[in-house]
């Protein structure tokens, strides 16, 4: 950060400016191909489009290959992939941005939900992204303490639960089977844990990254070797963490 000062009238102003450190992230490609039958597009009842129900549902292929791989992705493991939020906040090693539950886990508190949100810096984490068990708790929680937990709509009409005024997203992807030695995570399965993410999003902090900016369906026309058309679902996407203070991750939690 540029640093800044005091000054009377007349002194004489130090100039200071930022610096950066240039990083590279890696676009990385996940997709497929949906061939579509040509009798049964044809002979199909109309009532729906058989094209666009298999284009969907390979589209719904990659947004939940995504979800995934936004939690475990490991690019070391695998050069194909992006480092997911595990890798970009490195669970197995102890830093300011693993809280843990203690040495092998315990069950979630209020009181270490506040200690997750308050280690995110510069202003409140965008989201708290966990497994439904560990929003069950924290739902079996507040109730045990007579109070309810915040709610609200999102844009869709769709009900929002929230901690602290922060939304809490799911995601379906996060295990509660991850195990803890030491206070790190030394594996995802053979335990009874899950973790915790709190995050801010956008530039300067957690950032998803595509070109040209959306899911893309490219026709690849008809195949040679059978009686269909090809349809390739791709999407050119990363993830990248450009503050390390900017997301935090409570492991160890059990229910």
């Amino acid at each position: 950060m540029p640093s800044v000062d005091f000054y009377d009238v007349g002194d004489e102003w130090a100039e200071s400016t930022p610096t950066f450190e240039q990083k590279t992230a890696n676009l990385k490609i996940v997709g497929g191909d949906a061939d579509v039958d040509n009798f049964l597009k044809a002979t199909r009842s109309n009532i729906q489009d058989l094209e666009a129900a298999v284009v969907e549902l390979k589209a719904k292929a990659v947004r939940d290959k995504f979800e995934e791989t936004f939690i475990y992705g490991d690019a070391t493991a695998n050069p194909k992939q992006f480092d997911g939020l595990r890798m970009l906040i490195d669970t197995t090693t102890a830093s300011d941005q693993v809280i843990a539950m203690g040495d092998t886990g315990a069950t979630l508190t209020l009181n270490k939900l506040d200690e997750l949100i308050d280690a995110v810096k510069g202003g409140k984490p965008a989201l708290l992204l966990m497994s439904r068990r560990s929003r069950r708790k924290i739902n079996a929680l507040i109730r045990a303490a007579g109070g309810m937990m915040e709610t609200d709509r999102d844009k869709w009409g769709n009900f929002i639960q929230f901690w602290d005024g922060i939304p809490i997203g799911v995601n379906d992807w996060i295990l509660d089977t991850h195990v803890l030695t030491g206070g790190v995570e030394t594996a995802t399965t053979g335990g009874s844990c899950s973790t915790i993410y709190a995050f801010q999003m956008g530039e300067g902090a957690l950032s998803g990254l595509t070109s040209p900016g959306q899911l893309q369906a490219e026709p690849i026309g008809s195949l040679e070797t059978k009686d269909a058309t090809r349809i390739r679902i791709k999407w050119y996407v990363s993830l990248a963490l450009f503050s390390s203070i900017k997301a935090v991750a409570l492991i160890g939690v059990q229910d």
